[in-house]
């Protein structure tokens, strides 16, 4: 089967995952990317002062971190589709305590509501592509889910920008968000259900080389009595190993996000032009997202992983070793866009691994704890950029994490080949009890 062939079936594939998938996942990013900026101010004017703010905005990333493994057992036990939708239903609950809290106690409680509710919808539509989307094209798939929140992330800020300027009041954004989520849970919920047109995949599905190769199962049934935290401990050896470095990944991910903006007002830079260093970067990471999974699709996820990783942490490196230089906004400039083009070929890595070595049959128990692992890592790095800042300086906290980083990619050449299906779609063999196997609940 030729190229041409191929490429049309997966677009028809794609195109229809878009009412449940990409539409709502891009609307979800808009109405977050659109309020995430503001939350510091809006606690600020409910009385916080600015550790205390930075505490509140930090609220959306520990509900995530908590939701996660709650997400899995949800999805497991009602489905994906309705786990999707009460999370759509609960957030704008808390999109609306936000908009009204009167207090700070009550709008930091109603960001990491909004925290938990992310958490699930994640789950659940990484766990309805996993069992969805044949291995083929499993990535690029996974890949235009990923940039399509990264699209809404990255509009969603001009959008406030915007806002802010009609309006002039914070809050404006927070009932973008409403109207965001207002729009995600109708899609999810009436839209076309895509389920039935893939519960057939082709019987004979092939690889980019044209051998055939089996399609993804689309499981009939769900597997009652299956413990998020058996799950868990039956999949230690992936999570132990896979699993951290994945969180790697996700550390260099979030330390290009918050060392960036701290390196520009290091070295002197005004806020607009460290701004406009930062949209560069992004704008590069977005332009790369689609060729992450065509890359991992067609030689393997090594190839992508690997520059991913390699990129980024060299680039962490290289900036901390040009801090004396004589032009640091110059090296600045140029590092920053190497983090963009590391991070543009990273796009999907995580949600296609963790989709990878997920058991098949019922995949949302593993992946809640796959990505609370994941999240985790992202979380845990601007508090080890911010303890090495205090205790060193911030050039030796940019080379701790680029050395963490190239770690990373070492695990990530160790592990990927033993448990990652091979190009003909077998998984390498499991040790221990069947992953797929019912276990008791937890």
């Amino acid at each position: 089967m030729g190229a041409s062939d191929e490429s049309e079936p997966i677009r028809r594939v794609l195109w229809r995952l878009a009412p449940m998938i990409y539409g709502p996942t891009t609307l979800f990013g808009l109405g977050e990317g659109a309020v995430v900026p503001l939350i510091p101010v809006i606690a600020s004017q409910l009385g916080a002062d600015v550790a205390t703010s930075a505490l509140v905005a930090a609220a959306l990333v520990v509900g995530q971190l908590c939701g996660n493994l709650p997400a899995g057992w949800a999805v497991a036990r009602i489905g994906e589709r309705a786990t999707m939708i009460i999370a759509g239903v609960l957030a704008l609950g808390g999109v609306t305590a936000m908009a009204f809290a009167p207090v700070l106690g009550v709008f930091a409680a109603s960001v990491f509501v909004i925290g938990i509710c992310a958490a699930a919808f994640g789950v659940a539509r990484h766990a309805f592509m996993t069992t969805r989307v044949p291995l083929t094209f499993r990535a690029r798939a996974l890949s235009l889910l990923g940039g399509s929140f990264r699209l809404g992330m990255f509009v969603g800020p001009f959008i406030a920008a915007l806002l802010l300027w009609v309006f002039g009041d914070e809050h404006a954004t927070i009932w973008f968000f409403g109207v965001c989520l207002v729009a995600m849970i109708a899609l999810v919920a009436f839209g076309p259900e895509p389920e039935k047109r893939l519960a057939a995949p082709p019987a004979i599905a092939r690889n980019e080389k044209g051998d055939a190769v089996a399609p993804a199962p689309v499981p009939a049934r769900r597997l009652p009595g299956t413990g998020v935290v058996r799950t868990a401990w039956r999949n230690r050896d992936v999570l132990a190993r896979l699993g951290v470095a994945a969180a790697s990944l996700s550390a260099l991910r979030s330390t290009r996000q918050v060392l960036l903006p701290l390196w520009g007002v290091a070295i002197g830079l005004d806020g607009s032009t460290i701004a406009l260093v930062v949209g560069v970067s992004g704008a590069i990471d977005f332009a790369l997202f689609y060729a992450s999974g065509q890359v991992m699709d067609r030689f393997g996820r090594l190839w992508a992983a690997l520059p991913a990783m390699i990129l980024m942490s060299s680039g962490l490196i290289a900036l901390a070793l040009t801090a004396a230089s004589a032009q640091p906004e110059l090296f600045f400039a140029l590092f920053a866009a190497v983090l963009g083009v590391g991070n543009g070929l990273s796009s999907g890595i995580l949600l296609t691994l963790g989709a990878d070595v997920a058991p098949a049959a019922n995949p949302a128990p593993f992946l809640g704890s796959w990505r609370t692992l994941t999240d985790a890592g992202g979380a845990v790095a601007p508090l080890v950029i911010s303890g090495i800042t205090a205790v060193a300086s911030l050039p030796i906290a940019a080379a701790v994490m680029g050395v963490l980083g190239l770690v990373g990619a070492g695990g990530f050449v160790r592990w990927v080949p033993r448990f990652v299906p091979r190009a003909g779609g077998s998984r390498p063999p499991a040790r221990g009890p069947h992953p797929d196997a019912p276990d008791d609940a937890a």
